[in-house]
């Protein structure tokens, strides 16, 4: 036997082993997962992140026959999650969910300890939502057209609030200025309670809330929504034009949820765990309690969710240059 194995050698011999690895990986990956499995959250609890992520848990866990733990570790813009699941085994127990923000930091932070795309795996995007564009009732501007030239005439400048530095509701509204070409005065502030405080007391002017938060605003007429940032109208206000649509082609700002895994884990957990976590988007439940908040369900391929948050980061990479931003 010795000398059979022995004259076998070069490629026979690595191919055999190869055979023994994938027969190896194949049987892992069908005991897969053999204990609780974790996704990381750079957020507190409570808000969207959060919300979206215990929901998909939820549904996940029987699917996969395993206890879902969501892990909470808010600090840095997410960065301090992103580089604790960056660095975790890829043996599919240490997941993350990241934020549209994830494709912002590389441009905010000048040191950052992982990159976005290289040490991570996407395994799909789980929602997509738009901003609303809103404005003091005191304010003489029923549309965006009609807010830009208000701008332009300004002495002082128009100002706007955000949930802070960095954030999309502040580069959001760096993106239409630049492309606008009008002055505005950022007000930041930390969240977007006291942004929408302002706002409605007719401290700040604008302000660019996700549609879930700014929508009872507009409701009972506090605020006056005169913009959505998608390319397409949100169902909770189909009578408010997209920005794009008011004479601003191309404009769009999309805020983002997305399951990610650490860069070398195996294909064959990437596809399960894309296989499942499209199924709970897809469920009743899950998809209308989504929409409910505002944001539309993706699950879209690995591959398409990477390609995605690659172009994110060349797009914003470029606002943030213009805009000057810097992380709060």
């Amino acid at each position: 036997m010795r000398h059979w194995n022995t004259r076998l050698g070069g490629s026979a011999g690595a191919a055999m082993l190869a055979v023994a690895s994938c027969w190896a990986l194949s049987a892992w990956a069908q005991s897969y997962p053999a204990k609780p499995v974790r996704i990381v959250v750079g957020l507190a609890p409570g808000g969207g992140t959060d919300i979206v992520t215990r929901l998909v848990g939820q549904k996940l866990a029987p699917a996969l026959g395993q206890q879902i733990v969501v892990d909470n570790r808010p600090s840095a813009g997410g960065n301090v999650a992103a580089e604790l699941v960056a660095r975790a085994a890829p043996d599919g127990y240490a997941l993350i969910v990241v934020t549209a923000s994830h494709a912002v930091n590389p441009s905010l932070y000048k040191k950052m300890a992982y990159d976005p795309i290289k040490d991570f795996a996407a395994i799909t995007q789980l929602t997509s939502q738009p901003y609303i564009f809103v404005v003091n009732p005191s304010v003489p501007a029923r549309s965006v057209k009609e807010f830009v030239i208000l701008a332009k005439r300004a002495p002082a400048g128009i100002t706007y609030a955000s949930s802070g530095s960095g954030l999309l509701g502040h580069l959001g509204m760096e993106l239409l200025r630049t492309q606008a070409n009008f002055k505005a005065v950022h007000v930041p502030y930390k969240g977007a309670g006291p942004a929408l405080i302002d706002t409605v007391s007719g401290q700040v002017d604008a302000f660019f809330p996700t549609i879930i938060s700014g929508l009872p605003q507009v409701k009972n007429a506090r605020l006056r929504a005169i913009g959505v940032t998608t390319l397409k109208r949100s169902p909770l206000l189909p009578d408010v034009p997209t920005i794009a649509e008011q004479g601003f082609p191309g404009y769009e700002v999309s805020g983002w949820y997305g399951l990610l895994a650490p860069a070398a884990t195996p294909k064959e957990l990437i596809a399960l765990l894309h296989r499942e976590t499209v199924k709970v988007l897809a469920m009743a439940d899950v998809k209308s309690r989504i929409e409910a908040d505002g944001a539309e369900p993706v699950g879209n391929a690995a591959e398409a969710f990477t390609r995605y948050i690659q172009t994110e980061i060349v797009k914003w990479a470029k606002v943030v240059a213009e805009s000057g931003a810097r992380a709060d």
